[in-house]
């Protein structure tokens, strides 16, 4: 059906105000960013001027760097984790026919559905017991509880549109089961694993609460309790520059991996099937 121009200007202009939204508080935080002293109080929509002292102060002082370091660690290998385990996972839970696979399933996904503030206490004790308090393999081991079931869900649903047919040729050619997930189901599965590792990464990246419990110093936290940290000479000078500095910082990583991998994500996102 063709749109009349009136519904063709309707959509351009909810396009345009849904991209402002989600774009502008972004764009203003890279302005506020570059500003400083009683600039950061006086209302402009373009750069007067480029001062990078926020970031040299962010870069250089105190320990963001190494901060950024530890969110990265934490990230990767949160990612790297769960996809080792969900693609295990989800071929099992796919391709074999067990009492009580769907049940399984179902429990899967309902232990990401609890909020993370109510099994915090119990997830506290837990790392205690193991002596994880203060150590970023609490955080590694307390974001698994949510990014696996997800990504075992969302990687199980996508290996049940493959082919049989792949899989039976692989098997008459002798192939073992790791053989058929390396060299069969890997390189299918690719768009799906790149979506599925990087909702994970942003997950892990952006976590506060957990981050905030189980890390106590500044060398071990990671950059969102280290922004929400950031403080001025006083109580009552609050250093907006450079939380803002900190913003773009750790908000630049996650824009630059969604626009290589865009391809990717929306094939994940979008694939039903395979054609044979």
């Amino acid at each position: 059906m063709k749109r009349t121009p009136l519904q063709n200007v309707g959509l351009y202009a909810l396009v345009i105000v849904i991209v402002l939204q989600a774009v502008f508080p972004f764009y203003y935080a890279i302005l506020t960013s570059l500003e400083d002293g009683q600039a950061l109080f006086e209302v402009n929509y373009l750069p007067e001027q480029v001062n990078l002292a926020n970031y040299r102060t962010m870069l250089t002082e105190g320990g963001f760097g190494r901060q950024i370091l530890n969110s990265v660690f934490v990230a990767t290998v949160v990612v790297l984790i769960s996809l080792t385990l969900a693609v295990t996972a989800s071929y099992a839970l796919s391709r074999i026919r067990f009492r009580g696979r769907g049940l399984l399933l179902l429990t899967i996904l309902s232990v990401s559905m609890f909020p993370q503030i109510a099994v915090l206490s119990g997830l506290f004790e837990v790392i205690r017991y193991f002596g994880l308090f203060n150590s970023l393999w609490a955080l590694v081991f307390s974001y698994m509880i949510f990014t696996l079931p997800f990504t075992v869900w969302v990687l199980t649903a996508f290996m049940r549109n493959l082919p049989v047919e792949i899989e039976e040729a692989a098997i008459m050619d002798g192939a073992s089961s790791l053989t058929i997930i390396r060299r069969v189901f890997l390189p299918l599965m690719w768009p799906a694993m790149v979506t599925t590792g990087l909702l994970a990464f942003i997950h892990a990246w952006n976590e506060f609460l957990f981050a905030l419990t189980f890390l106590s110093t500044d060398s071990q936290r990671t950059v969102p309790v280290a922004i929400a940290l950031i403080s001025g000479r006083s109580e009552f000078e609050i250093p907006w520059g450079n939380i803002m500095a900190a913003s773009v910082i750790v908000t630049l990583p996650l824009v630059m991996l969604v626009l290589v991998f865009q391809r990717k994500i929306v094939s994940g996102l979008t694939a039903g099937a395979v054609k044979g």
